[in-house]
This record gives structure tokens, C-alpha cells and sequence, in this order.
């Protein structure tokens, strides 16, 4: 990347201009008509670039879609990264998803924008987005396992039990804040229920995973 004085320079934002119209391009016309409904080289023709130029920005079709996903696979890692002195793994995640709901952050699924409610509508009608998203899941489960024994001192078994339960815990809670959504309840008469549902499941975790640091990996025995 070409950066000058801390700005990227003329061919990066280029770049980066491409890429935004290739997506803002690809998700007008997925809601518009369907994913299923719209090929690639219409995509490409609405974008104005050629295929192969879209394909080097976009090696998939689905990842037209998801890249807007992307950045939160590795967010509850970094929001255990990050995470303040003497403050416990799991109590920043539930901080930092309460505040998602707070600020209506559409990974949490309190977000009743037309747009984001359609798109969401529209992943979870596609089963092959619907996989994709299993896959960032998944990566979302590996990176704050490698976040928790880097940061807390936590076991290798430990912390891949522990990260499958906590990604799972937020990930249900937004399905079940989206699945409120999607049937017309708007985002702020939720709001209450899905903190209250916030607390219960994290509290639920605490009283398994309070002390990651303290566990005890059995694995090798």
C-alpha cells in the first residue's frame, strides 16, 4: 500500500473507489431482484468494470455480500485484546456487546434499517451465504481462542471450549434480535428484551467461564 504523509496515495484510493462501487453495485441489485437472480457479469456490467476486474476484488460471487461481514470475524478477539488491565475476557466481550446494542450495531442485531433488515433477510434465505457465514463463525471461534491463551494465560482446550460458547452465545442472540426484527418489531421496543436477554446468557457464561485464567486443560490426560 502506498501511503504519503499518512494518507494512501492516488493508486490505493483508487482502489478502494473500485471496490466500494463493485460492492454498492452487487448489493442494489441482490435486493433489488435476489442473490440467486443476478449474475456476476451483471454485476460487473452496473459496476462498469470487467468481470476479471471484479473477480480480483471479489474471488467469489458470495463474497460480494459477506466482505461487509468480515471485519467483525475477528472482533470479539480484539475486543479481548484490547481489553482494559485487570479486566476479565469475558466481561469486556459482554460490555462491548452490550454497547453494540446500545449504539444498534447490525451484528447484533438490533438494527431495524430498511436496508439492513432486507440484507439480512436476503443472507439468511441463501443457503450458500448462509454457509459462508458459518465459515466466519468459525474464524470468529479461532481467533479469540488464540486471543484468550496470548491474553489470559488460558489453556489451549480451555480456550477453544470457551470461545465456541461465547461466539455461539452472541451469535444466537442476534439471530433471535434479527428473527424479532424481521416480523416488524421495531429496533427500540426490542431493545430492553434484548439486553435483559444479553445479561441472562452472559451471565449464564460467568458462572462456567468466570475464571479462564484459572482453568484446568485435562486434555493430556
Amino acid at each position: 500500500m502506498c501511503v504519503v504523509d499518512g494518507r494512501p496515495g492516488l493508486r490505493e484510493r483508487k482502489k478502494r473507489r473500485t471496490h466500494a462501487a463493485i460492492s454498492d453495485a452487487a448489493i442494489a441489485l441482490f435486493l433489488e431482484h435476489g442473490f440467486n437472480q443476478v449474475s456476476v457479469a451483471q454485476v460487473a456490467e452496473a459496476a462498469e468494470v470487467s468481470k476479471r476486474t471484479l473477480f480480483a476484488y471479489f474471488p467469489t460471487k458470495e463474497d460480494l455480500v459477506v466482505h461487509r461481514l468480515a471485519d467483525h470475524e475477528t472482533e470479539t478477539a480484539r475486543v479481548v485484546r484490547d481489553r482494559l488491565p485487570r479486566t476479565a475476557p469475558l466481561t469486556a466481550v459482554r460490555q462491548h456487546f452490550l454497547k453494540g446494542l446500545d449504539d444498534r450495531d447490525p451484528i447484533t442485531g438490533l438494527n431495524d434499517h430498511p436496508q439492513v433488515l432486507r440484507l439480512t433477510r436476503m443472507i439468511l434465505d441463501t443457503p450458500s451465504l448462509v454457509a459462508r457465514m458459518e465459515g466466519f463463525k468459525a474464524g470468529a471461534e479461532r481467533a479469540l481462542a488464540d486471543a484468550l491463551q496470548e491474553t489470559a494465560a488460558t489453556p489451549e482446550l480451555t480456550a477453544r471450549l470457551a470461545a465456541v460458547q461465547i461466539v455461539a452465545v452472541q451469535w444466537a442472540l442476534a439471530q433471535d434480535n434479527a428473527a424479532r426484527l424481521a416480523y416488524g418489531e421495531p429496533a427500540d421496543a426490542r431493545h430492553p428484551g434484548a439486553v435483559a436477554d444479553a445479561d441472562h446468557a452472559f451471565t449464564l457464561l460467568e458462572n462456567g467461564l468466570g475464571d479462564l485464567s484459572r482453568s484446568r486443560d485435562t486434555s493430556a490426560r
